[in-house]
């Protein structure tokens, strides 16, 4: 029998505590691989690369407005062909379901979002209903709304003049995805922002943010620039980043959400090294005589520990290493299943590959310690 064969087969002795402790690695690494993804997506540098569109938010935050009358000027600026205004509703329906509910200018929304289809009388008679709304084909289903409804929809941001925070719609259009991509984020509802701005007790002439639909994507990044340095040192300076990196700022407005990954991470692997070194443990100690016996055949002791170190090696890098697979099927499937670029690459895989070496050690080190200090005579005579 070879050395490895060796290993593999004391590994392996007790299959089920083996097998059991196989899958509590795959599951921590499984789940390390996922949240480390989200850590490096969060922490990802801005790419102006191919952008499309660009939003421009207040640069101190995303929650302050932005004067609507800002949108003229952006729109001047060389290589936009269109803006739109946008208005998060801070929407709610039913008892206590929110959506995704933006007040927008009719006309504009469709130039800035080529992805939405929907027939040109819907998008007539949104403009032209007050108090009109579309919603994506998603949250139609989900909600079971038919153009020509009333829609009734709470508002946790904007009461209205009377104080109330209720709110009703005119379901006008229901509009669609061009693309496969596009039809997964038809979770969302736009309303009509004259009707808003009007009627809400905060006063007229707001927008949340800007969307900007550029005529070249390669100059998104001469774009931005521009039109941040346009408001510099003004009462109303901005933000313009590309969609994606939007997306996240908006996330990370639930919280620090890298903190609590690395808190989950945490924890995960504080569990794990006490299972796994319990069981190398636990393998060391019913194997003493064993050991002892191996000295005697004229291993040394160093020998005998580099065997306890392989077989916590094994151990980690099988479970982890399967692990990280799964997570990158998994960070596949979520990309595909919401449009957010989930992604465990080779910087996920890399700290993977630290994580399984730092634990194999951690866990193996004390065992294969005692195995290598190891009296042969107080083994053999049980003491």
């Amino acid at each position: 029998m070879t050395k490895t064969g060796f290993v593999i087969a004391n590994l392996f002795r007790r299959k089920v505590r083996t097998i059991l402790t196989l899958l509590s690695v795959i599951c921590a690494f499984l789940l390390f691989g996922l949240l480390q993804a989200v850590n490096v997506l969060l922490k990802a540098d801005v790419s102006f690369v191919g952008a499309t569109r660009l939003i421009t938010q207040a640069r101190v935050s995303l929650i302050q407005p932005l004067p609507i009358r800002l949108l003229p000027l952006i729109e001047a600026v060389p290589g936009v062909q269109a803006v739109a205004n946008s208005l998060w509703f801070g929407g709610v329906v039913g008892e206590n379901t929110a959506i995704f509910a933006f007040a927008v200018d009719p006309d504009r929304l469709r130039a800035v979002s080529p992805q939405w289809q929907m027939p040109d009388e819907q998008w007539r008679a949104f403009a032209t209903t007050r108090t009109g709304m579309i919603a994506g084909r998603l949250l139609a289903q989900q909600q079971g709304w038919k153009v020509g409804s009333r829609i009734p929809i709470k508002s946790n941001i904007f009461p209205q003049h009377d104080g109330s925070k209720d709110w009703a719609f005119d379901l006008v259009g229901i509009f669609d995805g061009r693309d496969e991509a596009a039809q997964k984020q038809t979770l969302r509802a736009y309303l009509n922002y004259a009707y808003v701005d009007e009627a809400n007790q905060f006063g007229r002439g707001n927008a949340g943010f800007f969307i900007l639909r550029l005529a070249d994507p390669n100059q998104a990044q001469t774009v931005a620039q521009a039109v941040d340095r346009m408001f510099e040192n003004s009462p109303d300076e901005t933000k313009t980043q590309t969609e994606q990196d939007f997306v996240i700022a908006f996330i990370k407005q639930i919280g620090d959400i890298a903190l609590i990954v690395r808190w989950i991470l945490f924890a995960v692997f504080f569990t794990l090294l006490l299972v796994v070194g319990n069981t190398m443990a636990q393998a060391v100690r019913e194997r003493i005589p064993e050991l002892a016996v191996l000295k005697t055949l004229g291993f040394s002791n160093d020998s005998v520990l580099g065997f306890v170190l392989a077989e916590s090696a094994i151990l980690c890098a099988l479970g982890g290493m399967t692990g990280l697979t799964l997570a990158t099927l998994g960070g596949i499937a979520v990309a595909s299943a919401t449009n957010v670029p989930v992604a465990v690459d080779y910087r996920v895989w890399g700290a993977g590959v630290v994580a399984i070496i730092v634990l194999s050690l951690a866990v193996g080190l004390l065992p294969a310690l005692r195995a290598r200090r190891l009296s042969i005579v107080d083994a053999l005579a049980a003491r």
